[in-house]
């Protein structure tokens, strides 16, 4: 296999950059109280769901970015380095990811879930709040 031997040493820096994202994330998001990065855009399907329902339940000193404004984003800055490590390529937006103190984080993606409510079925939409709200902690709506 070609792509063998460029295979190891890929997955070895892949690895360090996420260990070094955690460990960023845990010296200086966590004594700011810092636990969760939401991500969402201006669309009509989610926005004023999003912006009613789920932003004001974020615990206080939650980083918010909107994928309608990248283009503002400092693409060095912490939150966004957080946002590629957890987002990937697909369904990403919505997303939210917690990260706490010495453990690895956890994504929560809501695309779908949006995806299925539009079409009718909210059942989706309301598994992954609840999950994700009680991970925070914090009773279901």
């Amino acid at each position: 296999m070609v792509c063998g031997p460029l295979l190891l040493p890929l997955l070895v820096v892949y690895g360090l950059y996420a260990l070094l994202v955690h460990v960023a994330v845990w010296l200086l998001w966590s004594p700011a109280g810092r636990r969760v990065l939401f991500i969402y855009s201006n669309s009509p399907v989610w926005q004023s769901y999003i912006e009613d329902n789920i932003l004001p339940r974020l615990p206080r000193g939650s980083v918010v970015l909107n994928w309608s404004e990248r283009r503002r984003w400092r693409w060095w800055s912490l939150s966004v380095a957080v946002f590629h490590l957890f987002g990937g390529s697909r369904d990403f937006n919505p997303l939210a990811v917690v990260v706490r103190p010495l453990r690895w984080g956890r994504a929560f993606r809501f695309w779908r879930a949006f995806r299925d409510a539009k079409h009718g079925d909210r059942d989706a939409l309301r598994l992954v709040e609840t999950q994700f709200f009680t991970y925070l902690g914090l009773p279901p709506s």
